[in-house]
């Protein structure tokens, strides 16, 4: 055999064998990323940003510097490979995604997300629907402080989460969560609290529309917007070929509910997330 040939066909497998390597790798990352959210509700401090400087980061950005004193932030390398790996993955592993009202989805402005949980698929879909790729913004997931623990806890915090205690959540967490909407960002809040592999509405937790009124109250100038998002699954827990349709609904403002005390005008915001997320489901039931 011609000795160019044999080598540029040795060259060619040796480059096979090394994107399946960096693809594995990749993967690796991404079922990591997978393993997110099991319980998200409510959010943390005060917008302190510092560098962090131990040696397992190298961050220099400013966008990736970390928010004490929960160390969350966004890595430049962690989102150049979860936000290109999920947009590659999403489509094949799913045999069809079906979008209902994402023009509902703000591009700018301070807006909490708040999806039903059916599913460890919810918090990669999230972004799917509502992240850069779509909006151009990232999104602060409020993470259970389980969820938070080894290489999943490591990459999620680059990626924007911050942990939560589900069954005593700080008052410096109520409080950080309220900044981020004060500085106009994006939060995924999963009002129900846990995964729920059926197709009922759980009752939801209040911590998130007191957060947004208590954001709105803080910045009037700011009217926080609520998302009310469903994922409705073909089969649950979903699988490769599994279908899933998405459904969000007119985002809810915080200031018609001025006028009220922030307990009523809370109460209120949630009476109405909850009557939205059951029409959400009406739709698909």
């Amino acid at each position: 055999m011609n000795l160019t040939l044999l080598k540029r066909r040795f060259l060619k497998a040796f480059s096979f064998k090394a994107s399946c390597a960096q693809l594995r790798q990749e993967a690796l990352v991404f079922v990591a990323i997978g393993e997110l959210a099991n319980s998200i509700a409510q959010p943390s401090p005060n917008g302190i940003s510092y560098r962090e400087t131990t040696s397992d980061l190298s961050m220099t950005t400013e966008s990736a510097a970390l928010t004490a004193p929960f160390k969350s932030g966004f890595s430049p390398i962690i989102k150049s490979l979860a936000y290109p790996l999920g947009q590659f993955v999403l489509p094949r592993y799913f045999k069809h995604i079906e979008i209902l009202g994402q023009e509902h989805i703000p591009r700018s402005g301070a807006t909490i997300l708040a999806p039903t949980h059916r599913s460890r698929w919810d918090p990669m879909l999230v972004p799917y629907i509502a992240g850069p790729y779509v909006t151009g913004r990232d999104i602060r997931f409020m993470t259970s402080q389980n969820e938070m623990k080894g290489i999943q806890g490591w990459i999620v915090r680059r990626l924007g989460g911050f942990p939560v205690d589900t069954d005593n959540p700080s008052v410096a967490t109520f409080k950080f969560s309220i900044d981020l909407l004060v500085r106009g960002e994006m939060l995924g809040i999963f009002p129900e609290g846990n995964i729920f592999r059926d197709h009922e509405l759980h009752p939801l937790k209040k911590g998130l529309t007191r957060i947004a009124v208590q954001a709105h109250s803080a910045a009037p100038d700011r009217d926080i917007k609520v998302i009310p998002i469903h994922f409705q699954y073909s089969d649950l827990p979903p699988h490769m070929g599994s279908s899933v349709k998405i459904l969000i609904d007119q985002p809810l403002l915080a200031s018609s509910y001025a006028g009220k005390s922030n307990r009523k005008a809370a109460e209120a915001m949630h009476q109405d997330l909850e009557a939205s997320l059951h029409k959400l489901i009406a739709k698909v039931n």
